[in-house]
């Protein structure tokens, strides 16, 4: 039987309920197999704090047992288990194989055309060894920095792990990243050894990597020995020249070496990873191997439920912070087969992905809402081609994911049998700070959910105040936690100046960690994470977050995926400017346009009120995905474009200028008939509301809350 739409009665009962479903329960088949399933976790970590991290410890294999848990003398440059020694390499490899996992599979890779590669545990070891020993060659010590420059190979994290098990610091530059991104990093680093490729596939095209490598090169400010990888084959020609040396040979030559993992102290760095900074020079944060190990160990566990006979996939590039993490560190630390992937979401067809899961059988999923929404929008026709039953755990990072999303991505991927954890995190954090613990908590799609047990996170006001459930606030992250930053690269004193604020009374110091973030905290002590507080807009007096408005824009049906920036306006100072792309199906039409004002008005009210709406087919990004924001406000407020060559679709931006240019003049004319009541609206947002909602958002909170 069906309705006048043609849909069985059935479905449309169920869209119905999930779409009025505020709270989700883990499925009792979850619950009964998770990894952490006792409530009293959180207490238990509270009232042992810090001593609870032995938890995280105990995972790892220590050369030297650690004494102390966390030495917070010179804070806020604390230190954990500093006293101990290990190795990542080992922890990541050897003991695998010693405890008879050698032939489990530890890297499953795909290659965009299709190819694949498999690494047993001792297959990965060996290799992992005869590249350490080649850069031992080459002249590579202890604590020297070395610079990866790679897209999505397993040659990326075999050259992690080796520089790991010498004891030489790697710092991977993103491979979308341009050559001067590349320059500045290795000068900033002094780092004298790159291990670059000489290309790779997008959307079925090879690309010349090795060409800008070799560019970047020549900004650097001292000698570089380059080891290249040959991913192209016949596809590309490449010459090496002067101090560049072939990955393949270099590996044939030393293949069967036995190289010892050196015992590093658990505060010795064991990797540099530079994200951007308000000053424009980027920032190189830097984490160590004790720490950082045990804590993504113990989150990789705790919150991905990952065991060691489980085929995961997180699918992030290795190039951010979370395929650091959640890639390499933290599932091949639990001894598990983690996936990886070297081309896009769509190509060769929209199923990829799906086609991928069920062919591997994978069990847990880890991406981002800006792919989700993507997914939205070409519709539930390309999963439901596929079996995806072997799921048992969905996950989000990158930026906050609306309740619109949460619920596709819960039913059309999930099937409502896996449980979401929306993990908010970031490059400096290590790893996940808020979010659900699967085999725990009830799920509430917007909201990533309480802090971790151990991490006492708080929303305040500007004055340090906890702030009311419901009322948006700063937040903020009261204790140290054992994956953090221990300091930027050669600038301590930048390391205080971005992060910490010292609050002082008569019988100690606290230092208190600031992300950056807005959010707000419900009665339940579930966080919902609004984004970045510096990119927040201020209409008519009022501070309105770009998060709100974007999620209730995309909870409108017919619409993908939404950005909202702030542009100029004569009489609000700044006004909202939303950027919209609707799904497959949904016609840019005048209705569609005012149904999405009203939504905004209804969830948030007049204050938000768009000043235009333009459609689009796309938004500017980056290479890695981010919206390139500035481009928007520029185009909002008329302004100068400026450079649009790091984007990946960098043809938009003309595109949207042109569609922005109508739509914003027919706003003005109807703004122009209404300006005494958006004067009287104007003057009556001078009161203590224009105060409160200290809220904002930007898609870059991985923040990298990568």
């Amino acid at each position: 039987m069906s309705d006048e739409s043609g849909e069985p009665e059935v479905e449309v009962e169920l869209e119905a309920r999930l779409e009025e479903q505020e709270t989700f329960e883990p499925p009792e088949s979850f619950v009964e197999q998770a990894n952490v399933t006792d409530p009293g976790i959180y207490e238990e970590f509270e009232e042992d704090w810090p001593e609870c991290w032995e938890r995280a410890a105990d995972l790892l294999s220590w050369n030297e047992a650690y004494g102390t848990v966390l030495n917070d003398e010179n804070a806020p440059f604390y230190e954990w288990f500093p006293d101990g020694k290990l190795n990542a390499s080992y922890n990541c490899l050897d003991r695998h194989v010693e405890e008879g996992a050698k032939n489990r599979a530890a890297i499953k890779w795909e290659g965009e055309l299709g190819e694949t590669r498999t690494y047993t545990y001792n297959e990965l070891l060996n290799e992992v060894e005869a590249f350490a020993a080649s850069l031992r060659d080459l002249g590579v010590e202890e604590d020297d920095v070395v610079t990866l420059y790679m897209p999505m190979i397993p040659e990326l994290p075999i050259a992690m792990l080796a520089c790991a098990r010498i004891g030489a610091p790697h710092s991977v530059v993103f491979a979308g990243f341009s050559a001067d991104a590349l320059a500045t990093r290795m000068n900033s680093a002094e780092s004298e050894y790159l291990v670059t490729c000489d290309g790779y596939y997008r959307r079925g095209d090879a690309l010349n990597h090795k060409q800008k490598a070799d560019k970047g090169l020549r900004g650097v400010e001292h000698g570089v020995q380059t080891v290249v990888v040959d991913r192209l084959g016949d596809e590309l020609t490449h010459f090496l020249g002067n101090d560049a040396y072939d990955y393949g040979e270099l590996v044939a030559e030393h293949e069967g070496a036995s190289v010892e993992p050196v015992s590093r102290d658990a505060e010795d760095m064991l990797f540099l990873m530079y994200t951007s900074g308000t000053t424009g020079e980027p920032k190189g944060v830097k984490h160590t191997t004790g720490g950082y190990l045990a804590y993504t160990a113990w989150t990789s566990r705790a919150v991905l439920d990952v065991k060691p006979e489980d085929t995961y996939w997180c699918a992030a590039d290795i190039g951010w912070i979370t395929g650091h993490s959640y890639i390499v560190y933290g599932p091949l630390a639990l001894g598990t087969t983690t996936m990886m992937y070297e081309g896009t979401p769509d190509y060769p067809e929209k199923d990829r992905l799906w086609e991928l899961i069920e062919r591997n059988r994978v069990d847990t999923f880890y991406t981002a809402p800006t792919a989700i929404r993507s997914f939205m929008k070409w519709g539930e026709t390309y999963p439901d081609r596929h079996d995806l039953s072997s799921l048992r755990l969905l996950g989000t990072v990158g930026e906050p994911i609306n309740p619109r999303a949460w619920k596709w991505y819960y039913k059309h991927i999930g099937n409502e049998e896996c449980p979401i954890v929306d993990t908010w995190w970031q490059t400096e954090t290590g790893g996940m700070m808020i979010t659900t613990l699967p085999g725990i908590n009830e799920m509430k799609p917007g909201s990533a959910g309480p802090p971790l047990p151990g991490i006492d996170a708080r929303i305040v006001d500007s004055e340090g105040e906890t702030v009311d459930p419901g009322n948006a606030g700063y937040l903020t992250v009261n204790n140290p936690w054992p994956g953090m930053l221990r300091t930027l690269y050669n600038n301590d004193e930048r390391f205080i100046q971005e992060y910490w604020q010292e609050y002082s009374d008569e019988d100690s110091d606290e230092w208190v960690y600031f992300p950056e973030d807005g959010a707000k905290i419900d009665d339940d002590g579930y966080v919902t994470v609004l984004g970045r507080v510096d990119d927040v807009l201020n209409v008519s007096g009022h501070r309105l977050g770009t998060m709100e408005i974007e999620s209730a824009i995309v909870g409108i049906g017919g619409v993908a995926e939404a950005a909202v920036v702030g542009g100029d306006h004569e009489v609000k100072g700044e006004a909202v400017y939303a950027y919209v792309i609707l799904e497959d199906g949904s016609e840019p039409t005048d209705e569609m346009r005012e149904r999405i004002v009203e939504g905004v008005e209804d969830a948030i009210g007049p204050i938000a009120r768009p000043e235009a709406v333009v459609f689009t087919s796309e938004l500017p990004k980056t290479r890695s995905g981010k919206i390139m924001r500035r481009l928007l406000e520029n185009i909002a407020s008329g302004d100068e474009l400026g450079d649009t060559s790091t984007l990946r679709n960098p043809e938009i931006v003309d595109e949207i200028a042109e569609r922005a240019a109508v739509d914003t003049s027919d706003a003005n004319e109807a703004a122009a008939a209404d300006t005494d009541s958006e004067s009287g609206t104007a003057s009556e947002a001078t009161g203590e509301d224009a105060d409160t909602d200290s809220d904002g958002a930007d898609e870059d909170s991985d923040a990298d809350s990568d």
